[in-house]
């Protein structure tokens, strides 16, 4: 009995516990209790923005567009930001109704930009969230994506970027296409879009780009006007070989687009991608007329840079500040004038830059801007033996001294070319004084090969400097920053790459500032026309060679216009240091001519070229050595723009003794000669040759792939009385120019 009591008791006890209610866990009431209240924290934000948005759909207006699309005048003034140097757009607009407008250009416009246009509510959801996503990680604006929200956008003019705005701007866009049909919009759309080369809407676009009405347009015109919406000055033809291939991948694009949209067929658009149509020769505004619209161009491309928009330029009351100071702007343009060779299709340009800061100051670009728009100043050419200075730079940072000698026999055997000094001259082994201020190609060929990276060495110390690298993706005329053709070869300091002048004149300006560079610049100040200041550039410098060297790359500089290859420069008539330079294309003719110099408050590139910037000159530039008109323009220019401002002396040579990276180089004295009296070694120059540290007569050891020459016999190193005597070819200045190692090489390929 005992036994069946406990298990009844166990089975009440078993059903007593199994009745209890379980007890629930903390962290799961939390959990509940906050799930609760996001809920409801939710739905009140739900109504609150749906009230909102109520009450914004109903208090926002859709702007007039004939009423109230106006745009406000951007200036762009000199560096006192005063003195006006243009203004942007004065606004070039005609409207036209729907019905006069092609077909072609509505479907072409509606392919390239927004192909769901006849059926979407006039918003883009997933591009809104993306834009405010990009936004919020600090990636930079982005902006909506369907044509009714352009247009909106297009309408209020404003240069704010806030979601406030993009908010604005969506309701705008609900409302219109409830309250006008998709034929407005597109209408009012293809009226006040802007296309470049200031024209806004279809009608002016079609007479800025083919010079005729928009009812006259052909559907590959209509594509074309249809794909540089997107970018206008990206697909700009007139803005060289890079904007037009970029054009003709949009316009595929477009074309293909309106052949999937049933608007051409397929065969159409095979037939119209094959090339784009002929672009008829469009005269400019005199607006733009002599270097104002180089300036303006140069201007618009760095604003773009620094992310402002077409639409802001153009019509957005930008004030913008430059860099540029109109007295040095006027010495250019007259010294150019005065003192530059005068040829048919000859282009003269120059480009000063101000030492530790950066600041582009003045340049000329060419001819006029209505008749050529290619700045030259920005464009360059091969610089020829100017760019030996980073050889020069590079070698003294690698532990050689100015004292240290190099080959400078002519010719100078390296891989299976010949290097030739002009004239085929030969020095023996020169110092680097000597080298620089007689520009002695060989001395420098071998210099960059005993560099510890060789050529390499050269490219980054030119860099450094201030040259930009290459960037093989950008084929357009724009160099500013970037330099084709620039690659670590054996005869890199040649100067062989392209450079525009304004990144010579930077890089020279590092020397200037004692070792420390600057990046180039030409924008100070942009306010917008609310007052607030967009954009302030900030002046930073970056030391790229230890000031005693830099100063010994001056003092090598300086011996070249004192007494090398450009002493024309010496009529400045203060201390300054250059350097000369020609270049030569593929068949040996000579194809740019530079003089590239510096005092300490500025530096100064100027660089004579022709045609497409690799023909010859040598017809109408006589002579056409560095040392000739490109010094004689240097020279006017600087006295214009250095008047009124006090003479700074250059830095001493330190003659900085590093541990050389090769051996073989070490200074060479030759013994008096015994008719040496004491009193003629005591009239050398001392300030010129300083007894305790001067580098070695230039007349030194022979070099080892030369026979033996007694320098106190009759045969010296310029030749022996059985030999022709070499003719100095360039009698202008104390030594040889150069022709940058094109007509010096032995059928070496490109230009020298």
């Amino acid at each position: 009995m005992s036994g069946g009591k406990r298990k009844a008791d166990a089975g009440t006890r078993s059903k007593r516990t199994t009745g209890k209610k379980p007890v629930e866990s903390p962290w799961r009431a939390r959990l509940k209790k906050g799930l609760k209240w996001t809920g409801i924290t939710g739905l009140v934000m739900v109504l609150i923005g749906a009230a909102t948005f109520i009450f914004l759909y109903n208090t926002i207006d859709i702007p007039d567009p004939n009423a109230e699309f106006q745009t406000e005048t951007t200036y762009v003034y000199y560096a006192d930001g005063k003195t006006e140097v243009g203004r942007y757009a004065t606004q070039n607009r005609d409207s036209i109704p729907f019905g006069e407008m092609p077909q072609a250009v509505k479907d072409g416009v509606v392919a390239a930009e927004n192909r769901s246009f006849w059926t979407d509510n006039g918003i883009d959801p997933k591009g809104i969230l993306r834009s405010a996503f990009s936004n919020a990680q600090g990636n930079g604006t982005q902006g909506a994506s369907t044509i009714t929200q352009q247009y909106v956008k297009i309408l209020y003019l404003s240069s704010e970027r806030t979601y406030t705005r993009k908010i604005r701007e969506a309701i705008v866009s609900l409302k219109l296409v409830r309250q006008q049909s998709k034929e407005q919009i597109l209408e009012g759309y293809l009226n006040t879009i802007y296309f470049g080369r200031g024209a806004y809407g279809i009608e002016a676009a079609a007479h800025a780009f083919f010079d005729k009405d928009a009812k006259d347009l052909t559907v590959p015109e209509s594509a074309v006007l249809s794909s540089v919406i997107n970018n206008p000055t990206r697909f700009d033809p007139a803005n060289g070989e890079d904007s037009q291939e970029a054009l003709l991948h949009r316009y595929r694009y477009v074309l293909s687009g309106m052949a999937q949209m049933g608007a051409i067929t397929a065969d159409e658009a095979d037939t119209f991608s094959e090339a784009l149509p002929e672009f008829p020769v469009i005269k400019g505004e005199q607006a733009y007329a002599g270097q104002k619209g180089h300036s303006l161009e140069l201007v618009r491309r760095e604003l773009v840079r620094l992310g402002f928009t077409e639409q802001e330029i153009n019509g957005g009351g930008l004030r913008v500040t430059t860099t540029l100071d109109k007295k040095v702007m006027d010495a250019s343009l007259k010294a150019v004038q005065e003192e530059g060779p005068k040829g048919e299709d000859l282009h003269v340009a120059t480009a000063s830059v101000e030492p530790g800061t950066g600041a582009l100051r003045g340049y000329y670009g060419g001819q006029d801007y209505l008749d050529s728009q290619i700045n030259w100043a920005v464009s360059g050419g091969a610089p020829g033996s100017t760019f030996k200075l980073f050889a020069l730079a590079a070698g003294l940072k690698a532990g050689f001294s100015l004292k240290d000698t190099f080959d400078g026999n002519s010719p100078y055997r390296i891989g299976n070319a010949n290097i030739r000094n002009q004239g085929n001259r030969s020095y023996g082994r020169v110092n680097l004084i000597k080298a620089t201020e007689d520009s002695i190609n060989t001395a420098f060929i071998e210099l960059t090969e005993e560099l510890p990276n060789g050529a390499q060495d050269v490219v980054d110390m030119a860099t450094a400097m201030g040259i930009p690298a290459w960037d093989k993706n950008n084929k357009s005329m724009d160099r500013l920053r970037n330099s084709p053709g620039l690659v670590a070869n054996a005869q890199v300091a040649l100067g062989s790459a392209t450079v525009s002048p304004i990144n010579m004149a930077n890089a020279y300006a590092t020397i200037a500032n004692r070792g420390s560079a600057a990046e180039v610049y030409v924008i100070e100040k942009v306010v917008d026309s609310s007052g607030e200041t967009r954009y302030q550039h900030k002046n930073s410098t970056e030391r790229v060679l230890d000031q005693d060297l830099a100063d010994d790359v001056s003092f090598a500089l300086e011996q070249t216009v004192k007494q090398g290859s450009g002493t024309k420069a010496r009529a400045l008539g203060r201390p300054a240091g250059g350097k000369t330079g020609t270049a030569t294309n593929a068949d040996g003719d000579v194809s740019s001519s530079w003089f590239v110099g510096f005092t300490p408050q500025l530096a100064t590139a100027v660089m004579i070229t022709k045609g497409t910037g690799n023909e010859s000159i040598e017809a109408d530039v006589k002579p056409f050595f560095g040392g000739t008109f490109p010094a004689q323009i240097w020279t006017e220019l600087m006295k214009q723009a250095l008047d009124g401002v006090d003479e700074v002396a250059l830095p001493k040579p330190k003659y900085v003794d590093g541990d050389a990276p090769a051996d073989g180089h070490a200074p060479y004295t030759p013994p008096p000669s015994p008719t040496e009296t004491e009193s003629e070694s005591e009239s050398e120059d001392a300030t010129e040759t300083p007894t305790t540290s001067a580098p070695p007569p230039t007349t030194s050891a022979p070099s080892p792939t030369l026979p033996t020459i007694d320098p106190s016999g009759p045969c010296t190193l310029e030749g022996c009385p059985t030999d022709p005597a070499p003719t100095d070819p360039d009698p202008t200045g104390g030594g040889d120019d150069e022709a940058g190692g094109g007509d010096l090489l032995d059928r070496l390929s490109g230009r020298g």
